[in-house]
């Protein structure tokens, strides 16, 4: 693990022992489903990235920028809740599930403790991103049974081949593999390893012939409608796209037309 993941992951542990027990009954916020289309886009809400620096001022309307993402079409909106490299925190979770309730919204962040699965459940998140690289086998697993117990979908993202062959070994189990035929159980591939913080543009391209059986998803580094074209034609149906939409005045025509020119690719 790289000296980022590996930092991302002790702040992380840090964060998940202080959350207190969550009782059953604070779990009373309804999951939505993730409803897919030919090719879909989830939209992303975030401050700050540490490779590209500041995306949003104190003063940004969360709610008024989901709402334009759900005006453009997108399936789901992430949103980032890690607080020391992207300045993110749970209550914007909070401020995007009340502003679009009918839309999925996934917590994105360097989860590696269930409870922090029950902690965006609280919240009301109806997904969550898992990455592969920084989970052991059996962390990785209590982390998909816990988002499976509550109903969550997971973008389970890899950087490399080997990650991607530990996601398709995933399938050999009939639940899991039921999941992803469902939809609940989707498979990204992102161009910026984390590792490095570097983007390979090619890395979409390269990954496609070791893509699982599945919904795949193409992250970061999609910036408009040919991207969107280009990933839908190596066989990626989603794209995470945060950076370009958190800059653009208008992320719903933005949103629109990537997912008009992915279907037609």
């Amino acid at each position: 693990m790289s000296d980022f993941l590996q930092t991302m992951s002790e702040l992380s542990a840090d964060r998940a022992a202080a959350v207190g027990e969550i009782p059953e009954s604070a779990l009373d916020k309804p999951v939505v489903p993730l409803r897919l289309e030919s090719f879909d886009i989830i939209a992303e809400i975030k401050n700050r990235s540490p490779a590209e620096g500041q995306l949003a001022g104190p003063a940004i309307d969360r709610a008024a920028r989901a709402q334009q993402y759900v005006a453009g079409g997108a399936a789901a909106i992430s949103v980032l809740t890690e607080p020391s490299r992207f300045d993110g925190a749970l209550e914007h979770l909070e401020e995007v599930i009340a502003a679009v309730p009918d839309t999925p919204v996934m917590r994105k962040d360097f989860l590696v403790d269930p409870v922090q699965i029950i902690e965006a459940r609280q919240a009301g998140a109806s997904g969550v991103l898992l990455i592969i690289a920084m989970l052991g086998e059996r962390q990785l697993r209590s982390l998909l049974d816990c988002a499976a117990e509550h109903g969550l979908f997971v973008l389970l993202e890899a950087f490399d081949e080997t990650d991607l062959d530990r996601a398709a070994r995933l399938l050999e189990s009939p639940a899991d593999s039921q999941r992803a035929a469902d939809g609940l159980l989707l498979f990204g591939v992102n161009t910026r390893d984390l590792r490095t913080l570097h983007v390979d543009p090619d890395r979409l391209e390269k990954l496609a012939p070791a893509l699982p059986q599945g919904c795949c998803v193409a992250e970061s580094g999609l910036h408009d409608a040919q991207d969107a074209a280009t990933a839908a034609a190596l066989g990626y149906r989603l794209a995470l796209v945060g950076t370009a939409l958190m800059r653009s005045d208008d992320p719903a025509s933005l949103i629109a037309a990537m997912r008009t020119a992915g279907a037609a690719a």
